[in-house]
């Protein structure tokens, strides 16, 4: 039997998605250990080996077959844009993606002006403003505090994750218009899908299981 490998986002995702293996009987105790200085860490039993990625690099060694399961952000997911299956919600972390600015840029979008938006998402605000909008716009990608934008005059708008809001009101913004709902999915490799169909769907199954239990 072959080893099926999990890529998992790094930090708190990590941390949160290992506990709910473990509820379906995955485990990995070399994990626990926070001296350990390994790369890759093995269940000899179980044949499964499980790593930590950069959110960003996750569907990237998804989609090349380095891993057959991921664990990471939709948005993500929907930024990287890659070849792969998302098979199931994790419930992990929901927030959401936004159009934010200042009140009086909510106009700017219902008229379908030529405004700048600045994002640390360019592929998502892209596809959000030119293909469901219909708004051409010119797209500027910071990785720092993307609330500063408006602020400065750098932007109109920003397109950034919204947890609780409390950020964007402290610094006079709100939320103009929600492009969609964010939270941690499990991708997997296409061919792996084909070529470990049995372990993979029956590893999914018992995560729903496991994920229905949780809500009610």
């Amino acid at each position: 039997m072959r080893y099926l490998t999990f890529a998992l986002a790094k930090g708190r995702l990590a941390k949160k998605t290992l506990e709910i293996l473990e509820q379906i009987g995955f485990s990995c105790e070399e994990m626990k250990d926070p001296n350990s200085r390994k790369l890759i860490f093995v269940n000899e039993e179980q044949k499964i080996k499980i790593f930590l990625a950069k959110a960003n690099d996750v569907p990237t060694y998804v989609e090349y077959g380095a891993a057959d399961i991921g664990v990471v952000g939709r948005d993500t997911i929907l930024e990287e844009g890659r070849k792969l299956y998302e098979v199931i919600d994790l419930g992990l972390g929901r927030c959401r993606m936004c159009v934010a600015g200042p009140k009086e840029a909510k106009e700017l979008l219902q008229h379908g002006e030529l405004i700048r938006v600045a994002t640390k998402y360019p592929n998502i605000a892209k596809d959000y403003f030119y293909n469901k909008k219909h708004q051409t716009v010119e797209i500027i990608k910071l990785n720092g505090s993307i609330e500063l934008a408006p602020i400065v005059g750098l932007s109109e708008v920003i397109v950034d994750i919204v947890e609780t809001g409390s950020t964007l009101r402290e610094n006079g913004l709100e939320v103009l218009e929600e492009i969609c709902q964010l939270s941690a999915r499990m991708v997997v490799n296409q061919v792996s899908m084909k070529m470990e169909h049995e372990r993979i769907t029956k590893l999914i199954s018992a995560l729903r299981e496991v994920l229905t239990t949780k809500e009610v």
